[in-house]
């Protein structure tokens, strides 16, 4: 296996989640804000699955972010 390759191809996964839940995440709290359903001070909890195709790897994240 070529470790190499192997490290770019996740990093360019990683990169890809990355921006696209951070968009999905601002987007949802900028709508909740505005509709009046969170509040300065006020948290949100998210979470995060990743997940293979043959479900053998299975990982959550948990957090909780404060809004300011």
């Amino acid at each position: 296996m070529d470790e190499d390759n192997l490290n770019l191809e996740i990093r360019k996964f990683l990169k890809q989640v990355g921006i696209s839940s951070q968009r999905e995440i601002e987007n949802y709290i900028r709508k909740k804000f505005s509709e009046g359903n969170i509040k300065i001070g006020e948290s949100i909890k998210v979470s995060m699955n990743l997940s293979s195709e043959d479900g053998e790897l299975s990982h959550s994240i948990n957090e909780t972010l404060k809004v300011r």
